[in-house]
């Protein structure tokens, strides 16, 4: 009952609902069938995004769907009904696909770990909001596509994360096919870390949270901006910015007492400073 209890849930924010509890917050797209990234379902995930950069009890950010699908992607009736503005629809697709491109990039920068949950179909843009999370897991059940090229549309902006997380020539073989591939696929790929029966599945997920959030929040956040920023720049200047990160880390106040604790054979205790 105290678990329960513990268990915080905020206003939903339109079409995604947020909880809260023992430092894991969670968002779920609550809009099925399609969950489809809507300018109002995006607004709503940038929001909550936005909110909990801020929020320091906060350590780990699991996103999940309600539903059969994950994420279909952009909402293609929204965009189709734009064609008949003067413009035939310009102003409206490049306000939508900026908003999709923050979104990913508030993701990928966010100070708090991102965990992507998928026990269904994730395609094009739901594809590239997995690709942006820092882990996915997935269900048997799961499967990924990015079925632009099948429309006319090539996925175009969900190639960015894609090609960011699985091998050029596999990311094209998705792009250029259309086609479907299933959960060990993906894994295959790198686009999810692991695959976990449906019923075992939120287990899992909070078991890696957990094991997240018990870590220095500090360490965390400073570890997963020099990914992301490393990744971007040549061998030398890496390293270069590498050994200055690692400095600077070693200066912390965490980074003090974890390895002082690792030497005196006790637990750390994190003050995230």
């Amino acid at each position: 009952m105290a678990e329960i209890l513990a268990i915080k849930t905020t206003e939903p924010l339109g079409p995604v609902l947020a909880e809260q509890a023992n430092g894991i917050a969670r968002i779920t797209l609550a809009s099925p069938p399609a969950n489809a990234l809507s300018l109002a379902v995006m607004a709503a995930l940038q929001a909550e995004f936005d909110r909990l950069r801020q929020d320091r009890s906060v350590r780990v950010i699991v996103l999940a769907a309600s539903g059969k699908v994950f994420c279909a992607g952009h909402d293609l009736k929204e965009l189709t009904a734009h064609r008949n503005d003067s413009d035939r629809g310009r102003a409206f697709f490049e306000k939508t696909f900026a908003a999709c491109s923050a979104l990913m990039q508030t993701i990928v920068r966010h100070p708090k770990p991102v965990i992507g949950v998928v026990d269904g179909l994730a395609t094009a843009a739901g594809l590239q909001l997995i690709a942006s999370c820092d882990l996915a897991l997935a269900s048997h059940e799961a499967t990924f596509c990015t079925p632009g090229v099948n429309i006319g549309l090539f996925c175009s902006t969900p190639m960015v994360a894609l090609s960011r997380n699985v091998s050029r020539k596999q990311a094209m073989e998705m792009l250029l096919t259309g086609e479907t591939i299933d959960a060990a696929t993906a894994k295959e790929f790198g686009l999810v870390n692991r695959i976990v029966p449906r019923e075992y599945l939120n287990q899992v997920v909070t078991k890696y949270a957990q094991t997240i959030a018990s870590k220095s929040s500090l360490t965390i956040r400073t570890g997963k901006e020099a990914f992301y920023a490393q990744a971007e720049m040549g061998l030398s200047d890496a390293y270069d910015y590498a050994g200055r990160v690692m400095v600077e880390n070693m200066l912390a106040r965490d980074a003090e007492e974890g390895i002082g604790a690792f030497i005196g054979k006790r637990q750390p205790e994190w003050k995230d400073e």
